[in-house]
């Protein structure tokens, strides 16, 4: 199963405009895993992606930071999706 998992913090501008073309693109996508994390609850994320939030992984590579393009989005989560059925 593909994971997107979405870095960010609450009151984050830029997370909620991400969070919009996320919720869109996802809607196209219903087997994708979803894992929402804060870097104000992990140490080790808010050393890692304290200014570059949001940051959004698919299946842990960094796909993008502070802007999400939903084209782009959509083609990274289709490629992922086939990757992932190919090797099964």
């Amino acid at each position: 199963m593909t994971r997107l998992t979405f870095v960010g913090k609450p009151e984050c501008h830029l997370c909620d405009d991400a969070h919009a073309v996320v919720d869109e693109v996802l809607a196209e996508f219903p087997g994708v895993e979803v894992i929402e994390r804060s870097i104000l609850d992990e140490p080790e994320l808010f050393e890692t992606y304290a200014d570059e939030i949001p940051v959004l992984l698919i299946d842990d590579r960094v796909h993008t930071i502070w802007r999400v393009d939903a084209a782009r989005l959509r083609s990274a989560l289709a490629a992922a999706i086939d990757s992932a059925a190919a090797s099964s």
